[in-house]
């Protein structure tokens, strides 16, 4: 048994914790070691001084190999592990080291994306599952997606129709405006062209926005399509990639063609 080995197993020998053995191998060396039959002195004259001063525990400082009578944590052994011990030896919990301002720091962040990343996984579980209530079927989201479109084709529907309605108004406008070439238009005609033509432009820019639309509903019934048919394959829920995001065109793959949303039937 070497000098480190003996120094460490003083205070076990000293409250009566050891086996047989292993104490008298201890004893053995005590017997021919005068620094740790010094050491030895030293635990026992500190165990009486905790036995007077120290009720319940005993705090070991492993690192720098020594056990100090304590009812509080030492100060000077912060930077390092405690071990509160009872008196009789027995381990009552281990302190760890304090951590520095930018150890804490660390800590936490990292504590805060493992309660995020906790939280994600929940979330992908719970919208899974209810993806799975909403639509145990192909058949069922290929029914929600015709009636988030259908919105969208009967706007459109009416937005060509009242483009039409203003293409035949401005017909006869213009047959008027012949009479006046070379000439100032009167006042009146010429608010009558300017409106309509507002009135068109306003339609136009209104389906440009509508078929916008329809590609957008398309790219995240599109992407939720994929993510339902691994969930009916049997992936469990929350373990699929989130769900791409839908409402950002992909640059490097070009929109499905639509269907004209005049050709679609209510």
């Amino acid at each position: 048994m070497n000098c480190a080995r003996a120094e460490e197993l003083l205070p076990w020998l000293l409250n009566g914790s050891l086996d047989a053995a292993e104490a008298g191998t201890l004893r053995v060396h005590l017997a021919g070691c005068a620094d740790c039959r010094s050491a030895w002195a030293d635990t026992a004259w500190l165990a009486e001084l905790a036995a007077r001063h120290v009720p319940e525990t005993t705090l070991v400082d492993f690192a720098a190999g020594r056990t100090l009578p304590s009812d509080r944590l030492i100060g000077e052994c912060m930077d390092r592990e405690q071990r509160i011990l009872s008196r009789e030896g027995a381990l009552i919990r281990i302190v760890p080291p304090s951590l520095t301002a930018d150890e804490r720091a660390e800590k936490e962040a990292r504590d805060r994306r493992v309660a995020a990343e906790k939280e994600a996984r929940a979330e992908a579980v719970r919208r899974d599952r209810l993806l799975l209530q909403r639509f145990p079927a192909e058949a069922d989201h290929q029914k929600a997606r015709a009636a988030a479109l259908e919105d969208n084709y009967a706007s459109m529907r009416a937005s060509e129709t009242r483009l039409a309605e203003l293409t035949r108004e401005r017909k006869p406008l213009l047959e008027e405006s012949e009479f006046y070439k070379g000439k100032q238009l009167p006042a009146l005609l010429r608010q009558q062209l300017d409106a309509n033509e507002a009135a068109a432009a306003a339609q136009r820019d209104a389906q440009l926005q509508l078929k916008a639309d329809q590609e957008r509903i398309a790219r995240r019934y599109d992407a939720e399509l994929a993510h339902l048919k691994r969930l009916w394959a049997g992936a469990a829920p929350g373990s699929i990639l989130t769900i791409a995001d839908a409402d950002a065109p992909d640059k490097n793959k070009a929109a499905k063609p639509l269907k004209p949303a005049s050709t679609q039937s209510r």
